[in-house]
């Protein structure tokens, strides 16, 4: 302890191979799974600048850029997924900062309205519609916070665990306080808890 490897060494280990081999094709069908609904996602997004490409074609598209970065080299890799990441969290933290200075009237809003403040999220209670939707809303959130457990593989291949794992721990609190948080407060700010055109609700409905 720690050792290099996935979760099913810890299991095969302390448990037994049959427990490792079940855990290791588990949490395979978890990153698949992850992976695909990724995928599916980021080909929605792309339709809203070329809404004729269909979906599917923007799934192959981004499943044959994370295959060519996984088979050039482990440092392609990293370089590609620090890039990556790096633009995502430049786009979230500009999206908090953006859309908090909308909420707060620093700029002004999209369709010339008055700063709503925090009016948006207190207007209804806290929990307009009850508990139900909290957990309702739960079984995405918790998929969505799946990839924190790498914290303890990478334990077995850090040069001073003891030192920068609790680090890496404190770290990553912090960020999805942040980004998970900060982006709820932001949305729910700015969206009103009604019904928009079309039908489509607001992103704070389940709250």
């Amino acid at each position: 302890m720690p050792e290099t490897g996935a979760f099913h060494v810890y299991a095969a280990r302390y448990l037994g191979p049959a427990t490792g081999y079940t855990v290791a094709w588990l949490y395979w069908l978890t990153w698949t799974v992850a992976l695909g609904s990724s995928f599916t996602a980021a080909g929605f997004c792309m339709q809203y600048w070329f809404p004729q490409v269909p979906v599917w074609v923007w799934c192959v598209v981004f499943c044959a850029v994370i295959f060519a970065l996984n088979v050039i080299s482990t440092r392609f890799f990293a370089e590609g997924e620090f890039w990556f990441s790096l633009v995502k969290v430049i786009t979230i933290i500009a999206f908090i900062i953006l859309g908090g200075a909308a909420i707060f009237g620093f700029i002004p809003m999209q369709d010339g309205s008055a700063a709503p403040g925090l009016a948006n999220i207190t207007a209804e209670g806290w929990f307009p519609h009850g508990g139900l939707p909290i957990l309702m809303t739960m079984v995405a959130v918790n998929f969505a916070f799946s990839g924190t457990e790498l914290i303890g593989i990478a334990a077995g291949e850090t040069e001073n665990p003891h030192k920068v794992i609790p680090v890496a721990i404190r770290t990553t609190i912090a960020r999805l306080i942040i980004f998970f948080i900060g982006t709820r407060i932001r949305a729910g700010g700015a969206d009103p808890p009604c019904s928009r055109p079309g039908g489509k609700k607001p992103v704070r409905a389940g709250v």
